[in-house]
């Protein structure tokens, strides 16, 4: 009888503990009211850890947000008075040196459009890693998202000549939030065509599992060291091989950070010189 009075009253508070509302009874010399007294403080603790944990959550969101908001006004600037003085340089006759002028402007360019890439990525992994946006999977048809992360990365692929060939027509789904994933195949894609050499080709297919469909994106470039396979999904890595790229090594850790918030993964098969192929696992839900 007194077991079942104890386990009744354990019962009791974990009710109150999930529901918030427990509140501890009178105070005796048991082990149990002892026990009760622990609970509660124990309680107090998680909850102020968990207002601390909100608080710090609504920082990062105003911190990322004021980030994104104030470099956006100097970055249209940069790019106005760039082309506003590429324009004065191209009108002026006789100026000596104007050739050297102009491969200047190309290249603060290049690195206005880098810096703003970087920002961009660092806003979507701020606020993917702290939760600021969720990613929401709701179940639909593959094909659509391949056509169009393939329709963004014809541009860059036909000024190398790559052929991109999509090998599905199919109407199988998956559980994905399209958006999230679209940027998660789409790293995948981009690294492939700039990873690839001229006039080559990068195979996208899909394969039908029980309880995933893989996505496989393969191209026909330099290929990864086995060594160097566990470290490409980490932030800001690099291969020594892929340095002199365009880059900040932050598309294939968003991709794997996107996938696993859907209950889905990637994997890799690659060696030197034989390309690579990486396979992206989306759940199919039920």
């Amino acid at each position: 009888m007194f077991e079942n009075r104890t386990i009744n009253r354990l019962d009791r508070m974990l009710d109150a503990a999930l529901t918030g509302d427990f509140r501890e009874s009178d105070y005796d010399e048991t082990k149990l009211s002892r026990l009760e007294t622990k609970w509660k403080r124990f309680l107090t603790a998680s909850s102020l850890s968990r207002d601390a944990l909100t608080r710090e959550k609504e920082n990062v969101k105003s911190l990322v947000s004021d980030i994104s908001h104030q470099t956006k006004t100097p970055m249209t600037n940069i790019r106005l008075y760039v082309s506003l003085l590429e324009e004065l340089l191209l009108t002026e006759t006789g100026m000596t040196r104007q050739e050297e002028a102009l491969g200047m402007l190309k290249e603060l360019t290049r690195q206005t459009e880098k810096l703003e890439f970087l920002i961009q990525s660092l806003t979507k992994m701020s606020r993917l890693e702290s939760n600021i946006v969720e990613v929401r999977p709701e179940k639909q048809p593959i094909l659509p998202l391949l056509s169009e992360v393939i329709d963004e990365a014809v541009a860059k692929a036909e000024q190398k000549r790559i052929t991109i060939h999509n090998t599905y027509e199919g109407e199988a789904c998956a559980s994905f939030d399209f958006k999230w994933t679209k940027e998660a195949v789409g790293n995948v894609l981009d690294n492939a065509v700039k990873y690839s050499p001229a006039g080559s080709t990068v195979t996208i297919s899909v394969t039908e599992y029980e309880m995933y469909l893989a996505v496989s994106i393969k191209d026909e470039g330099i290929g990864i060291r086995e060594e160097e396979i566990p470290k490409i999904f980490g932030r800001f890595y690099r291969a020594e091989e892929v340095r002199q790229e365009e880059g900040v090594g932050i598309g294939l850790y968003l991709t794997r950070e996107i996938l696993k918030k859907e209950d889905g993964y990637v994997k890799v098969k690659s060696k030197p010189g034989e390309g690579a192929e990486f396979m992206i696992y989306l759940h199919k839900g039920r």
